[in-house]
């Protein structure tokens, strides 16, 4: 029996255990962080699922798109109006069904893949740098509506975002009061678990996208739609699929960041957000769902923590006082990495993953407990290995 679980953990590649490992760490930090770090960890792991959702569209399937922010507030949005009921603030107006919280996610997120389906049309007409303005439209008629329709968004000042609550378990108080290891679980220690259901799960499914038919079809049709088109691929319905997918994940973060938040307000999902996300994919390294989740962590956890350490960072301003600003530092960085990026690793951070587990494999297979194979000679001047012949 020993042997056997000792071979079936040789086999273990080691990406997969250090995945592993990585979720595990992750789940057990809210016993060591605090509520600002937990929120930070919150709002990233929201920037994951997002980025995963980009990443399939813009590299495995080559389509540019600055429409993410948009689709992160119909998400976003949706979810507040499925799930919320009428705001008692005079401030806002806004509506809401009233739905339980899970059927009003699933509403939101399908919702968001209904948009995306419905601009897949000009979607398959264009390409390239035309296709990136015209999704850039999006985020403009977004910013109007927002602010113009009352009844659904709540205006300029937004509308709250309805707690999430499960058979009872509620995401946001102390319903029933849970405590582990001495740590009472609030607000954000539960949110924390949902929000690494969700972001596992997202991820699991991005893999097996890109490793399926589908994935195989984006890939050949971002290298050459003739080419796809002559082995058979719909390029139109393929683009509409790929569209309507990534809206979806951006809905699910959407919705995620509204949970995070508790309240949605338009000034939230403006352009930078989209571009925020390109950044993530590029510096990730483009069409790898692991390398989106180590950019979007990169991008979103990094404004944070310079201002939370910037007292012993040199040329970071302490927070009201002046000098060189987080952000600004934080947008530098992101600049820098891209262009390190783009002139020396073009696969981004997946790349480098890869290079270090390929030298772990080496290692391991070159060891000195690896075994020579032995060969038989055979006729002519060819040997063959001992496993030939099982």
């Amino acid at each position: 029996m020993s042997d056997a679980l000792t071979s079936r953990l040789r086999r273990v590649r080691p990406g997969t255990a250090i995945r592993i490992v990585l979720v595990l760490l992750v789940a057990a930090l809210p016993l060591y962080l605090d509520n600002s770090l937990l929120q930070t960890g919150l709002f990233s792991m929201a920037a994951v699922v997002g980025a995963i959702g980009l990443t399939i569209l813009t590299g495995a399937a080559g389509q540019l798109s600055l429409a993410h922010a948009f689709f992160l507030a119909v998400g976003a949005y949706s979810y507040s109006y499925f799930a919320g009921v009428p705001d008692p603030s005079k401030a806002s107006k806004a509506h809401g069904l009233g739905l339980p919280p899970l059927l009003a996610m699933v509403l939101a997120v399908a919702t968001s893949g209904v948009v995306g389906l419905l601009f897949s049309p000009i979607a398959g007409r264009l390409r390239g740098i035309y296709l990136g303005v015209a999704s850039l439209s999006l985020v403009f008629i977004g910013s109007f509506i927002y602010e113009n329709a009352r009844s659904l968004t709540g205006g300029f000042n937004g509308r709250p975002a309805t707690d999430f609550s499960l058979f009872g378990f509620h995401f946001a108080n102390d319903t029933p009061p849970l405590t582990v290891l001495n740590v009472p679980y609030g607000r954000y220690e539960r949110l924390w678990y949902l929000f690494l259901v969700l972001t596992i799960l997202a991820y699991i499914f991005g893999t097996n996208v890109l490793r399926g038919r589908m994935g195989r079809a984006m890939q050949t049709m971002r290298d050459s739609e003739v080419a796809a088109a002559t082995m058979g691929v719909d390029i139109r319905r393929t683009k509409a699929g790929v569209f309507g997918l990534s809206s979806m994940y951006a809905g699910l973060a959407g919705v995620m960041v509204a949970l995070a938040f508790t309240r949605v307000t338009p000034d939230y999902f403006i352009l930078p957000l989209s571009i925020s996300y390109l950044a993530m994919v590029v510096i990730g390294g483009l069409g790898s769902v692991g390398g989106a989740a180590v950019g979007a962590v990169f991008v979103t956890a990094l404004p944070t923590l310079l201002s939370r350490y910037s007292g012993a960072l040199p040329f970071v301003a302490q927070p009201a006082s002046g000098g060189y600003d987080a952000g600004k530092i934080s947008a530098a960085l992101y600049g820098l990495a891209i262009v390190l990026v783009v002139m020396f690793e073009p696969g981004g951070m997946s790349a480098l993953g890869k290079r270090l587990t390929g030298l772990v494999r080496r290692h391991d297979t070159s060891g000195p407990a690896a075994e020579p194979k032995r060969t038989m000679p055979r006729s002519g001047n060819t040997t063959r290995t001992q496993e030939d012949l099982v």
